[in-house]
């Protein structure tokens, strides 16, 4: 039996199929339904402006001959999209197999509603007599522009920030309860000058809130100007009508995107541009915390919770593999791939139109769903590691040659200070240090051997490895939220 011969049919992509659940709440915003969905509501809400008119015009129709739409019928077009279900997903698509054009599908999806307008608000609604006024000087442009800016700011603030905004503060609330835990850094791999664990996790919290501030401060823009942006269908119908003041008045207050007055026949995409170059960036800074948290998983700074019942490994029983931090770099990665793309290809069109935007746009949602796929893992991920502060305690102690650091720079400040005997005090401290292995005695010793006033040489001497973290637990609470 050939698998594509099960029904219902079984999903192409794993976004669709194996996680299907952790991607679910996108389909309500970039799925093909919720885009037509879409559609229909900025072709019913452009009939009700052009008959009814805007404040801008003295509330008055824009379109001669159209009388006002009752605040019934007004209800009656706006549930069209919000009605539209499997009985309406199917019957746009029997409309699309004859026009083989998804939007013209919608045009004549809403033609079949006004027909039936009659049966709920009686024989005397205007309705059914204004299928002329559906998509009237429109462009196919002019409404998927606008639906597509509407899905992608929908699904971006109704799933993509929240998932993203729920690590940012679980590593906060880790970062603040971890200030004080001393950790030993590792520059180039080796042993440096300790931090603290809730600063580290803190850096990580300041780059992402920079990046979601990006993201909500993002411009949507939207355009309704015709075929080649010039309202030349519409001033040739209508001379009379400001139509770029009903233009501007319907893509800000109507659909609650931002005016762009200058266009070709598709609005330019930069905003888009803009918007997957934030979030593809905002990717690679979580990519650089999952390796991170693995490499802490691998060095026993992190210890994972086991998920009951879970198989780590189906040979060696014992491991617990940090699968979602994995899952979360190829994720990430496939996501950057998809939005490097999107913003790459899609700031560029062949004079005032070609069709390559409309297939790269249907990918969208991919984009989206692999990064939301990551944020899910890492965020479980996330919640199921814990300090291993007894790994942490090893490590600090069996690297006493991290204070070589503060003392040659104390003896730096001696000899400039004019303090005999502190002369070449990177060689002297590398000489005792470098290459060995030394405790605390060797430092004391080091130290005694030094001319260092009483007040430095005890403050030099207090120090272990465990307390040599600066300031790192007061720069938490420097993260611009």
């Amino acid at each position: 039996m050939k698998l594509t011969d099960i029904t219902p049919a079984i999903a192409l992509t794993p976004l669709d199929g194996r996680y299907h659940h952790q991607t679910a709440p996108l389909v309500e915003y970039m799925s093909e339904p919720a885009l037509n969905r879409e559609r229909m509501r900025v072709e019913v809400e452009w009939m009700i402006l052009l008959a009814n008119g805007f404040a801008g015009n003295g509330n008055q129709p824009i379109v001669p001959g159209v009388k006002p739409l009752s605040e019934a019928e007004q209800a009656y077009l706006r549930a069209i999209p919000e009605q539209f279900g499997a009985e309406g997903i199917a019957r746009h698509a029997a409309h699309e197999a004859v026009t083989h054009h998804d939007v013209k599908a919608v045009e004549y999806y809403i033609d079949d509603e006004l027909d039936k307008a009659a049966d709920t608000l009686g024989a005397d609604t205007q309705l059914t007599q204004l299928k002329t006024l559906v998509h009237f000087a429109c462009t196919s442009e002019d409404i998927n522009n606008l639906s597509i800016a509407r899905c992608v700011k929908q699904a971006v603030e109704q799933v993509w920030l929240p998932d993203a905004q729920a690590i940012v503060d679980l590593l906060a609330e880790k970062a603040d309860q971890y200030r004080d835990m001393a950790l030993l850094a590792l520059t180039h791999g080796q042993p440096a000058t300790p931090t603290t664990l809730g600063k580290e996790l803190a850096v990580f919290v300041h780059r992402l809130n920079r990046q979601l501030k990006h993201v909500r401060e993002q411009e949507y823009l939207g355009k309704i100007n015709g075929a080649t942006g010039t309202f030349g269908a519409h001033l040739a119908a209508l001379p009379d009508v400001d139509w770029i003041a009903v233009s501007k008045e319907f893509v800000t207050n109507r659909m609650g995107l931002t005016w762009n007055p200058l266009t070709t026949q598709i609005e330019s995409h930069d905003w888009q541009a803009e918007l997957y170059g934030t979030i593809s960036h905002t990717n690679r800074i979580l990519h650089n915390l999952a390796v991170d948290v693995w490499m802490y998983i691998s060095r026993g700074v992190f210890a994972q919770e086991p998920v009951k019942g879970a198989t780590g490994s189906s040979t060696m029983p014992h491991k617990v593999n940090p699968i979602r931090f994995e899952n979360a770099e190829a994720n990430l990665e496939i996501s950057c791939s998809l939005l490097d793309t999107l913003s790459a290809t899609l700031v560029e069109s062949r004079w005032q139109r070609d069709l390559t935007d409309s297939t790269t746009q249907r990918n969208i949602g991919s984009a989206l769903g692999y990064s939301v796929l990551a944020l899910t893992n890492l965020l479980g991920g996330l919640k199921s590691i814990h300090p291993n502060e007894i790994v942490i305690r090893r490590e600090l102690d069996d690297n006493w040659e991290v204070l070589g650091e503060p003392i040659q720079t104390a003896m730096r400040a001696g000899e400039l200070a004019g303090e005999p005997g502190m002369d070449h005090p990177y060689e002297k401290v590398k000489e005792l240090m470098r290459g060995h292995s030394i405790g605390k005695d060797d430092v004391e010793r080091f130290i005694d051997e030094q001319s260092f006033d009483p007040d430095t040489a005890a403050r030099l001497k207090a120090l272990t490895p465990a307390t040599y973290t600066g300031a790192a637990s007061r720069l938490i609470d420097y993260d611009q939220q």
